[in-house]
């Protein structure tokens, strides 16, 4: 099988199709183009979701608390902690298990959240250091979100720009490699990118304005999670490429590793379906956060990429770019 997620058609038909919902309280499962559980805990909502950290290696702890809580407040919830489980090879140093736990804490204390527990092993069941997280958060039950409420004509909106994780996890694993072809000042910025990854702030924005769905970019990068918004919704899209915004650092190492942006793990990078987009854009603009109007919901199943005159179908998502360039030689 291909390195990464597995494919939607696997994980519909080999996967979810095993698993049935069995508690009343228990209100959203597993599903694709989900992010995250939701349990009925009254008054209020538990929202629950989990994600594993494979591809990067450095700063894995600080990356894995961002993207587990990303996929929290896609809800409209507020998180309130992470559980962290550390999965070490026999040849990991010490200091390595201990700086996945600093830059954990140090993401959890940027979000002003806590690290809950978890687990710490050293096993020869891994090859490198692999972390799990699952990130638990609440919500008042009126003001939860849920693709459900998608329209046709409603806007797709993305924010700040396509591939910015995937360019900062090869600005930091094959920064020797890049610092051989691309100025130092270009490798610097890619790097930079893993501050942005966090897509909290546009979240909170989103949902008080009002909206009709979130999720974060994560693999498969922005088409990939356009791909599965679609799904959730149960309705099409028509997508215009050329709106969807991308780096120049991005577009620059994308081009040297021969590999497509716009499938390059992308979190920071939020969708969010909306009946007002130019007036969100607007809003999050005012809020310091870039954004753009990159197509609608349309009433039938199709997904349409849209370029100029030409329309081709949107694929479902298959193994992340990001792979492809890790083994790069």
């Amino acid at each position: 099988m291909n390195i990464g997620k597995i494919s939607n058609e696997f994980l519909k038909n080999q996967i979810i199709s095993k698993l049935t919902i069995k508690r009343k309280d228990v209100l959203l499962g597993p599903g694709i183009g989900r992010d995250c559980s939701i349990l009925d805990f009254g008054e209020e909502l538990c929202i629950i979701s989990s994600d594993p950290i494979t591809g990067a290696s450095s700063q894995m702890g600080y990356i894995g608390v961002h993207i587990c809580c990303n996929d929290i407040v896609t809800t409209g919830a507020e998180v309130v902690g992470v559980t962290l489980t550390i999965l070490a090879p026999p040849d990991a140093q010490a200091a390595e298990i201990e700086q996945v736990v600093v830059d954990a804490e140090r993401a959890a204390r940027e979000l002003d959240i806590d690290i809950l527990g978890g687990h710490t092993e050293v096993t020869d069941a891994v090859s490198k250091m692999v972390l799990c997280l699952t990130a638990i958060g609440r919500v008042r039950k009126e003001k939860v979100v849920s693709f459900a409420s998608a329209q046709a004509g409603d806007d797709i909106v993305v924010t700040k720009k396509a591939g910015m994780e995937g360019t900062a996890i090869l600005a930091h694993d094959r920064e020797d490699l890049l610092l051989r072809h691309f100025p130092e000042e270009l490798v610097q910025s890619a790097k930079d990118f893993i501050n942005h990854i966090s897509v909290i702030k546009e979240g909170r924005i989103a949902s008080s304005f009002g909206v009709h769905g979130m999720h974060d970019a994560t693999e498969g990068g922005v088409l990939g999670a356009i791909w599965e918004i679609s799904e959730a919704m149960g309705k099409g899209v028509e997508i215009d490429v050329r709106r969807i915004p991308v780096a120049a650092e991005t577009r620059a190492i994308c081009r040297f590793f021969n590999i497509d942006p716009l499938k390059l793990i992308s979190s920071g990078c939020m969708v969010i379906v909306t009946p007002k987009g130019e007036k969100l854009v607007e809003l999050l603009n005012a809020n310091g956060i870039e954004a753009a109007v990159v197509g609608k919901v349309i009433d039938d199943s199709a997904k349409w990429l849209v370029t100029g005159e030409e329309r081709a179908p949107l694929e479902p998502p298959d193994a992340d770019q990001l792979y492809k360039a890790l083994r790069f030689t």
